[in-house]
């Protein structure tokens, strides 16, 4: 129950419109119900010449006025009757589809924005609790069989309700019994209907899954290509493609059977009710209860009746697939973020001057920092180092909270961070991630991602200083080369200074690198550092970095190991303290410097 009110709270603006068509369809419908009444009358006073017994909805065509029994001119009469019952019905259903399936898309367009919206809203932790194909299917797949259940299977079972209370009047009105066979065989329809409810419910859910599977197999397939292709896996990733096709293909063979099964079950007992019915309805005239026109209308009313409750049997048989989507989207539309926004808006004015104090962070039973304490006043440049998983990242991602810290606070300008708005708060920082992202954009729109409308030449500028415009330059179509999927079209480096150019042109008081330069040669590096450095004077500088020549001008330096802070100081006091930060520094130089000789060692022996 709790799904459909979730679905009914984005269908109710559809109220008005819906109403209108279920007058439409009833309208059609009971236009429909009258036919088989006019065809018993048809038998009975045009092809028969029974005497006029008739008190019903079309007694009046036998007072004479419309012609007498067993003549054309009553015949026409019945006819243009017919026909025009007929074209009202058709006419009817056509508009009430047209009005149900516009319904539908609005419904399904709204289904679609709330829960993409609701994904934008999420942090990354809640997020993460979801892979790439439950997520797709979520905002794309059960979005269009939910909807379904509001525009196609609850109108169908209305509208069969409606059918089957007209329908027994109708037949009752003939004679009372023949309601004796559809009453005796509903139990078995209800019976029927439970086993097949409760089987079908499973297999769609495992269907849902299969899908899921397949949505994340080919995603991930696209995303690693080249991963793919260069370890020669394509067989691997066939493999493992083919067995998640034969899983979907497997369910849906699975419900394809059930739902033979259901078929055949209610088909047998539509039959043995319309056999039943024409037996009873011949008993009734042949003593003389009904004249023969009705053993037809009786006929066909039973036979609606079957019909319809089937349908009902069908529809509540098809309800349990968008009951399987429409939990899962309740649930995804019920998830509550990790990360919750504050209700302070972060004032531009001031200069953002950030600090840490006792900050420490578990992630899933993992103690990932401990204990942090820094103080950065704005415009001081802080490079942070050290080995993998030492915590710079986790670090950095707390300042604009990604994640939030488990003991201790972050303050922005004197005041806890979680207190602020999240936008104002991630306002003030400009974040380049080290999983470097770009859209299936241009250059152009990837720069000015921030300022979509900004003026070309500021574009330009962001990536002069991000070291950027030299290669753009060299493309065929520069800025507005097309970059592909997640920025395939260019290289690791080149992706690397373009997302730098987007967050220079931010501009926002905090700049952030978090190890975003890995890609680059030193000298490339040294230029965009020193770049920054000179260009943007008044920004703070967080750079994390696992070559520590990055961080040699920073204004302190920390130096972390197992999520704590084990060094600090400037270039000169880290090197005197002769501790982690000299050693490491001391192995890369060395290094650098053999890599160095060897070159000038191989181009000696060349010329």
């Amino acid at each position: 129950m709790d799904v459909i009110k979730f679905g009914f709270r984005y269908w109710k603006k559809n109220i008005g419109w819906s109403l209108f068509a279920k007058l439409m369809s009833f309208t059609a419908l009971t236009a429909n119900l009258l036919l088989p009444m006019l065809t018993a009358m048809f038998i009975n006073y045009v092809i028969l010449s029974e005497e006029p017994n008739e008190n019903g909805v079309f007694g009046f065509l036998l007072s004479g006025k419309y012609g007498q029994v067993h003549t054309m001119k009553l015949f026409w009469h019945m006819a243009a009757i017919f026909i025009g019952l007929l074209l009202l019905k058709i006419s009817l259903i056509y508009i009430r589809n047209i009005v149900n399936q516009k319904m539908g898309l609005r419904l399904e367009t709204t289904l679609r924005k709330v829960t993409f919206h609701k994904l934008m809203e999420l942090d990354s932790e809640t997020v993460a609790e979801y892979n790439t194909g439950e997520l797709l299917t979520t905002i794309n797949s059960d979005t269009i069989m939910f909807k379904e259940m509001f525009c196609h299977i609850i109108p169908n079972i209305c509208d069969s309700v409606f059918v089957l209370v007209i329908a027994v009047m109708m037949l009752g009105s003939i004679n009372w019994y023949l309601l004796f066979v559809p009453l005796i065989l509903m139990p078995f329809f209800a019976v029927s209907l439970l086993r097949f409810k409760k089987i079908a419910k499973m297999n769609f859910q495992k269907i849902r899954a299969c899908n899921s599977k397949m949505n994340l197999t080919v995603q991930e397939n696209i995303e690693a290509v080249r991963l793919v292709r260069s370890f020669t896996n394509e067989e691997v990733e066939k493999k493992k493609f083919d067995l998640a096709n034969d899983e979907l293909k497997d369910s849906y063979v699975k419900q394809v059977r059930l739902s033979s099964t259901f078929d055949a079950v209610f088909g047998s007992i539509r039959q043995i009710a319309y056999i039943g019915s024409i037996a009873v309805s011949a008993v009734l005239v042949m003593k003389g209860y009904i004249m023969v026109g009705y053993l037809v209308a009786s006929a066909n009313y039973v036979l609606q009746i079957m019909a319809y409750i089937a349908l009902i049997n069908n529809m509540i048989f098809q309800m349990q697939q968008q009951l399987v989507s429409g939990q899962k989207m309740l649930h995804f539309m019920e998830l509550k973020p990790k990360v919750v926004t504050g209700v302070k808006i972060a004032d531009n004015k001031k200069k953002a001057d950030l600090s840490v104090k006792h900050g420490s962070l578990v992630m899933d039973g993992k103690q990932v920092l401990k204990d942090i304490n820094i103080e950065i006043p704005f415009g001081k440049k802080v490079g942070i180092v050290g080995g993998t998983g030492s915590g710079k990242s986790m670090l950095l991602e707390s300042f604009i909270r990604v994640h939030d810290l488990t003991a201790g606070e972050i303050d922005l300008d004197g005041t806890d961070i979680r207190q602020y708005e999240l936008n104002s708060l991630r306002d003030k920082f400009s974040y380049v991630f080290q999983d470097v992202f770009l859209f299936s954009n241009t250059i152009d729109s990837n720069i000015a991602y921030a300022e979509p409308h900004i003026e070309k030449e500021q574009v330009v500028q962001a990536a002069k200083h991000a070291q950027a415009h030299g290669f753009i330059e060299h493309l065929e179509d520069g800025y507005e080369t097309i970059v592909g999927e997640r920025g395939i079209g260019i290289s690791g480096g080149q992706k690397q200074r373009v997302s730098i150019a987007r967050a220079l042109l931010k501009d926002a008081p905090v700049l952030i690198l978090d190890d975003s330069t890995s890609a680059l040669d030193v000298e490339t590096e040294k230029e965009l550092l020193f770049d920054i450095k000179k260009n943007y004077p008044n920004k703070t500088v967080l750079i994390s970095a696992h070559r520590l020549s990055s961080v040699v001008d920073c204004d302190e330096i920390l130096y972390m190991q197992d999520g704590m802070i084990v060094e600090r100081g400037t270039f000169e006091e880290l090197m005197r303290q002769n501790g982690h930060f000299a050693a490491v520094y001391r192995i890369q130089e060395a290094q650098k410097k053999s890599v160095i000789d060897f070159d000038a060692l191989a181009k000696k022996e060349a010329i």
